[in-house]
């Protein structure tokens, strides 16, 4: 299976939103757009009424309270959800809903959540997005021992695919390649580069 990094998109408004599309055109096919709406995380990020390029391709990891709600309002032009596990209020009724979507069940841990939380729905999750940072900002700190997280999740379920999103770098990356992870996020390394498509060669390279 080939890895694939996936440029993330924060933006404040439709304005800062266009720029970004803009600048990682030819960059990526797939984007992660992080949705932050300032009660699950202090910050805010596309919440507002947004238009997105069809250029692309969308998965969204949401960082929002009540994520089903914008699941609903956004299930056409989204093809993976990734809402906090926390956010859940019932992880069973939400796997049944993506199933029937035909959606991939997809989530997102913070890094103060345990594996064992997790543990009695992991046969049924397709993708677990481990975060290496604490939510809702670019360029947080990054906190490598998160990376744990991957190898005990893909012994009850080696056929889970983990994302790691959080500081990564071409020094990072092969850390996270080396835990196991199968893709990757990356907001401050290629969104906020003078030179996305160079930095992400260079992340590319550093997976080889």
């Amino acid at each position: 299976m080939k890895q694939h990094i996936f440029p993330s998109i924060m933006a404040k408004n439709q304005q800062e939103l266009d720029g970004l599309l803009k600048k990682l055109k030819g960059v990526a096919k797939i984007l992660h757009l992080d949705i932050v709406d300032g009660k699950f995380a202090p910050n805010h990020s596309l919440d507002f009424a947004y238009h997105l390029s069809p250029n692309f391709r969308y998965q969204a990891h949401l960082m929002i309270k009540n994520p089903e709600l914008w699941i609903y309002k956004n299930r056409r032009h989204i093809d993976i959800f990734i809402p906090q596990f926390e956010a859940i209020e019932s992880p069973s009724t939400y796997i049944t809903w993506m199933k029937e979507l035909h959606k991939p069940v997809a989530f997102a841990i913070k890094p103060e959540t345990k594996v064992k939380i997790l543990q009695p729905y992991l046969s049924a999750i397709d993708t677990i997005l481990v975060l290496t940072v604490h939510p809702g900002f670019y360029g947080s700190k990054y906190l490598p021992a998160e990376l744990t997280k991957i190898s005990q999740i893909k012994k009850i379920n080696p056929h889970i695919k983990a994302i790691v999103d959080g500081g990564m770098n071409p020094k990072t990356i092969p850390q996270a390649t080396k835990a196991g992870a199968d893709f990757f996020v990356s907001g401050s390394y290629i969104t906020t580069s003078t030179h996305p498509q160079k930095a992400m060669k260079e992340l590319e390279q550093a997976l080889q």
